[in-house]
């Protein structure tokens, strides 16, 4: 079967801390889209483990596919390799043979495009780790693929068609100087010795056909997504969004498998009890001016820098109209609701309920990012609930929550009309109180 992990928000929801947890009934684990500005932490026995590329269930030996919809920069995908096995881990990790390849040159450009947005308030807050430019190419069918780097031959003719243009970019339309990311030979000895390590140590597949084989023969898989609903290049708050599609659809894109096998498996989405993004944009529920203080509390309690980039995320009040969004575009069969400690304590608790637009209620995301910044946020307030020994409640389960905290969440799930499976007290896998495993559902 298959269960697809969908991050609720704009990122950052802890969706790794449910991979790793649910990866222990998964065969395989797939990242079906996005590309190292995808942050997962995993944390298991008090060692912290930070992955950006290699799928989260490396952690708990599994195979891990990056998929087509992926982009790849082999440096990435190699460092974090190695740096796992220096800790003792032994990762299996696949990659498709369609998926693109991040180039130098397209972190090159990812930030001189970014600085130039800078000017008109269209920055979308890149990692610069190229992964837009990387996109761009792709759709404009000038890009290379994982495949590529395995026949020299091709990947000469390939450098040969796109290093030209993108040189021209850089040094006609910005007036800069062109560096050694734009010399052909030096990028083609580099990347066909690439290939050569790819193909030595077997680590290349036709992803829908290996894991169409896979379910064929009962394996579980995991699709792992990276970034969040409303930041999907379609459905999220254009401009300021990512160039993939986090939602439950891009799992079947972005890796071969049918839609009607993805959607007849479990789709979770994953909630953090609170909101937080890295970037520029419009955000109804965030906590600032007089809120300040308590912004940068929940900040510093609940950790919210961002793993690949190190900035400071914006905190802001849940968003229910966007968890309403998301569960809508997912389809959701469970919530994993993560982060309900940081919450404790406080002399408030609120959530944005629904939108005011100019005197009429909305119970959902606007479909322009111009009408969601025109938005007040119809806040709702909860009891808060107090500090408790958040280890302790782990061990014993739901019921051991406060009573506050168990309306909060039933609430939630109210709204997006799946239940809990899961709700993270602590970072680590064993402060996570599973309700369901989703690969048990149906067992």
């Amino acid at each position: 079967m298959t269960v697809t992990i969908v991050g609720s928000q704009l990122g950052d929801e802890g969706k790794g801390a449910l991979v790793d947890l649910w990866g222990g009934n998964a065969d395989i684990v797939v990242r079906y889209q996005g590309g190292d500005n995808a942050g997962h932490t995993v944390v298991e026995g008090g060692e912290e483990y930070k992955l950006s590329l290699v799928p989260s269930g490396a952690i708990r030996g599994k195979v891990g596919v990056l998929g087509n919809g992926c982009v790849v920069n082999p440096r990435t995908l190699f460092d974090e390799l190695d740096t796992l096995r220096d800790r003792g881990l032994d990762p299996d990790v696949r990659v498709a043979r369609r998926a693109h390849v991040i180039m130098p040159y397209h972190r090159v450009l990812d930030g001189i495009e970014e600085e130039a947005k800078s000017d008109d308030d269209l920055e979308a807050g890149t990692t610069g780790r190229g992964i837009g430019p990387t996109y761009e190419d792709k759709v404009g069918r000038r890009g290379i693929r994982v495949g590529d780097l395995l026949d020299p031959d091709v990947l000469r003719d390939r450098l040969e068609y796109v290093v030209p243009q993108k040189r021209a970019v850089v040094e006609d339309v910005f007036g800069m100087e062109a560096g050694e990311e734009f010399d052909i030979d030096a990028l083609h000895e580099e990347f066909a010795d690439i290939g050569r390590r790819l193909d030595a140590e077997d680590m290349t597949v036709n992803a829908g056909d290996f894991l169409g084989t896979e379910l064929d023969d009962g394996a579980n898989l995991l699709f792992e997504g990276a970034q969040g609903t409303s930041i999907d290049i379609d459905h999220g708050i254009y401009p300021y969004v990512t160039s993939s599609n986090p939602t439950a659809g891009g799992a079947s894109t972005g890796t071969g498998v049918g839609p009607t096998v993805v959607g007849q498996g479990e789709v979770v989405g994953i909630v953090k009890a609170y909101l937080s993004r890295v970037g520029t944009g419009p955000l109804p529920t965030e906590l600032d001016g007089e809120d300040e203080d308590l912004a940068d509390y929940i900040r510093e309690k609940g950790g919210e820098f961002g793993t690949v980039t190190g900035r400071p995320r914006r905190i802001g009040w849940l968003d229910v109209p966007m968890l309403r969004h998301a569960a809508r575009a997912s389809g959701f069969t469970g919530i994993a609701v993560n982060h309900l400690d940081v919450l404790a304590g406080l002399d408030e608790v609120k959530v944005g309920d629904a939108y005011d637009l100019n005197g009429e209620r909305l119970e959902t995301m606007p479909a322009t990012t111009e009408r969601w910044a025109e938005c007040e946020p119809i806040l709702k307030e909860f009891e808060p609930w107090p500090e408790v020994d958040w280890a302790a409640v782990a061990d014993e389960g739901y019921d051991a929550l406060p009573d506050a905290a168990r309306t909060y969440l039933d609430y939630l799930s109210d709204e997006v009309g799946a239940p809990i499976y899961a709700v993270g007290v602590g970072p680590d896998r064993a402060e996570t109180i599973e309700l369901v495993d989703p690969f048990e559902r149906d067992a």
